[in-house]
């Protein structure tokens, strides 16, 4: 049974070789013993393009790994109509999730929270900060008792 992982992280992180290897060992982890082979990415962020990069390389090692970009805008599944910067070479495949509410300014954190809804794990970087999106997905991923890892470290 295919399971799902998910991140959430700050734009802007203290990148170090220690926080490389702690998302590394995670991921090495989630594979190997929790059979996660799906991972999630919203590609906004410091954050999240670390775990891309890791997730990227394991696939090397790992072929049946899937790279998922969830969309925000459900117009985006067109391929023509998609932001250049979301090449199809870049993932496996593009979804969306159904979101429980979509207005425009709030539909990140909606399309973040149908992606903790959609994960069986999800792993953030998120300082305790009530203005972050990073640290709202973690309040909300608390409340649906989801599996969770928060490196970020004070």
């Amino acid at each position: 049974m295919s399971k799902i992982c998910s991140f959430f992280g700050h734009r802007k992180i203290n990148e170090s070789n220690n926080l490389y290897n702690k998302v590394y060992n995670i991921i090495i982890d989630l594979v190997e013993k929790k059979g996660v082979d799906t991972f999630y990415f919203g590609g906004f962020g410091e954050f999240d393009d670390l775990c891309y990069a890791i997730v990227s390389k394991l696939k090397e090692k790992y072929c049946f790994i899937q790279r998922i970009y969830c969309l925000e805008d459900i117009r985006y599944i067109n391929p023509l109509k998609r932001p250049k910067y979301l090449k199809s070479e870049d993932y496996e495949s593009f979804i969306y999730l159904p979101l429980s509410y979509d207005y425009w300014y709030t539909r990140i954190y909606y399309r973040n929270c149908a992606m903790i809804d959609s994960s069986d794990f999800v792993v953030f970087y998120a300082m305790p900060k009530n203005d972050s999106g990073a640290y709202k997905a973690l309040k909300y991923a608390i409340r649906t008792k989801k599996h969770i890892v928060n490196l970020y470290d004070n």
